[in-house]
């Protein structure tokens, strides 16, 4: 399991991220996940999750690198990305820490999709099997996490589900699951039905 460390070049600058409603209200969904086990720390330290929410059109704001075992975060553990780049594997943000590792496929979605508007990477055993065993929308599973091979073909998802909100496997990321929206309440409730669907099947 090699989750939580960061495959793009990143360049950091201090400064902090401005505290919004829609910033409070992920945080409030962070920390109901984190209470079901959907982000946190494996046994041999590596953590594991990450949400972001749409900043402007072409910014947002994650949660920090390494935040995984904390239950709730305070805005020193966020981070604004203020540009990034596929071609040059490259992200630029500001704040305290360092971006998520999984930045660049947050991006890739708000890029490919004007509306939406929060980004939730967790992860589940269940529903990871059941969303692969059932055929159901995941990336290849050659393609590891945090690369821009993953941004694209994430990009390629996106475009073709006209319809919000979004759930999809991440298969060359054991456990990696993504949902996307448009705001923090639906996409969060796709992934809470989608997780109990999981475990009565």
């Amino acid at each position: 399991m090699d989750d939580g460390y960061i495959k793009y070049r990143s360049d950091r600058r201090d400064g902090s991220v401005p505290e919004t409603a829609q910033l409070e209200s992920l945080n409030q969904s962070r920390t109901d996940l984190f209470d079901l086990g959907l982000i946190g720390v494996y046994p041999d330290g590596v953590g594991y999750g990450n949400l972001s929410v749409r900043a402007t059109s072409e910014q947002f704001i994650i949660t920090a690198s390494a935040t995984g075992g904390s239950r709730i975060l305070h805005g020193g553990q966020y981070c604004l990305v203020e540009n990034f780049s596929v071609d040059r594997n490259h992200v630029q943000s500001r704040g305290p820490l360092p971006a998520s590792s999984e930045a660049m496929t947050h991006g890739a979605i708000y890029l490919a999709n004007p509306l939406v508007q929060c980004v939730v990477h967790v992860h589940n055993r269940h529903l990871f099997d059941y969303w692969l065993t059932n055929n159901r929308l995941t990336t290849p599973a050659n393609i590891p996490y945090g690369t821009p091979a993953m941004a694209r073909e994430v990009s390629q998802i996106v475009l073709a589900q006209p319809t919000l909100p979004v759930l999809f496997a991440m298969a060359g990321h054991d456990e990696g699951i993504v949902a996307y929206g448009a705001d923090v309440a639906t996409t969060h409730r796709l992934l809470l039905t989608e997780l109990e669907r999981s475990l009565i099947a």
